[in-house]
């Protein structure tokens, strides 16, 4: 029988969006109690597990004044002398090797002190070099429950679709680019938040300069996401850097293929899901891989649904209450750790 674990998730609770918050929580077993971030919980309630996806959210502020940055680097500073000295467990999920938003020396030698505490790594994808004992993999599931219950549009054909958060590492521009130069029987849906006005305003001047191009520059509705991705005959995510994606899996749980960068890990899942519904491109994205995926599509459509059974949220939750309890285990074996940056170091 699996021991209860109280976890304080260091993310965003639940707001009625189906995000990965959502899904992680409503499958994980009664054996877990779930507790939502906030520094006074962190630094004043009692919990087992202090379950981190990404931990640059616990050194940056909005806005980024110096009072915001010295206060909360104090406060990490606390709760990390905290978590020595209870021996509570730190599980980190590593959703991507390092910030996509790279911090400067501070935060970085905070950040490796976090690493040096973490009791147990949850990696979403296989390790080469197989797992250590302080090592387990939980592959990020699928979204054909949640979105299954809302309408799904007509397919129409030529019609490329990005969807997700507008920021720097997902190449929107690279798109914009490079649809500019494709064939007139092609258009484009760009639909998400920006992340600075600047992404904002290349959006709008494309579909000004190109009435191929269609955009709803703002978080939208499940019900509205679903309509946009089951309209498109392909979704082109032009990211720089792709280690893992809740967006191409998104994709995939709606049936519509994607064309992303080649890396081991797209490959994987190219592997996993069947033929035909993923579409690669080297380097960065252009006009002729745009052109190529396209036509390869149309060649070879891919028949019945991508294959991800192995990304059942009912098994990932069963994971994860695995994973809680052993690093609660191993925590309250270990001695407390004396691995912390000297105090110049965060004073910096």
């Amino acid at each position: 029988m699996t021991p209860r674990v109280r976890v304080l998730e260091v993310m965003e609770p639940p707001d009625g969006t189906t995000r990965y918050a959502d899904q992680l929580v409503e499958h994980l077993p009664e054996s877990v109690d779930i507790v939502w971030f906030t520094w006074r919980r962190a630094l004043t309630c009692r919990y087992d597990v202090l379950h981190v996806h990404w931990p640059e959210w616990l050194v940056r502020t909005r806005p980024s004044t110096l009072p915001r940055r010295l206060a909360t680097r104090a406060a990490f500073v606390a709760l990390m002398l905290r978590l020595r000295v209870t021996r509570t467990a730190i599980v980190r999920t590593e959703h991507n090797p390092e910030p996509h938003e790279p911090g400067g020396r501070t935060e970085r030698a905070l950040l490796r002190w976090l690493d040096r505490r973490t009791s147990l790594r949850v990696h979403l994808n296989a390790l080469p070099g197989g797992e250590g004992p302080s090592d387990v993999v939980i592959p990020l599931g699928h979204y054909r429950e949640q979105f299954g219950v809302h309408p799904v549009s007509t397919r129409v054909p030529g019609l490329l679709v990005y969807f997700g958060k507008i920021r720097d590492y997902k190449g929107v521009d690279l798109l914009l680019e490079a649809f500019a130069a494709a064939r007139a029987d092609l258009s484009l849906r760009v639909v998400g938040n920006p992340q600075t006005p600047q992404w904002r305003s290349l959006v709008e001047d494309a579909a000004r300069a190109d009435p191929r191009i269609g955009y709803v520059l703002e978080f939208v509705a499940d019900d509205t996401l679903v309509a946009e991705v089951t309209a498109a005959e392909l979704a082109v995510l032009p990211y720089r850097d792709l280690h893992n994606s809740s967006v191409v899996l998104v994709a995939l749980s709606l049936d519509t293929p994607v064309l992303i960068p080649s890396t081991p890990v797209t490959r994987a899942i190219a592997e996993e899901v069947g033929p035909g519904w993923v579409h690669f491109f080297e380097g960065t994205l252009d006009t002729a891989d745009v052109h190529r995926a396209v036509d390869a599509l149309r060649a070879a459509p891919p028949t019945g649904r991508p294959l991800l059974d192995a990304r059942a949220w009912d098994v990932i939750g069963a994971s994860y209450a695995r994973a809680f309890a052993a690093a609660t285990r191993s925590s309250a074996l270990a001695r407390p750790s004396t691995n912390h940056p000297e105090p110049a170091q965060i004073a910096r």
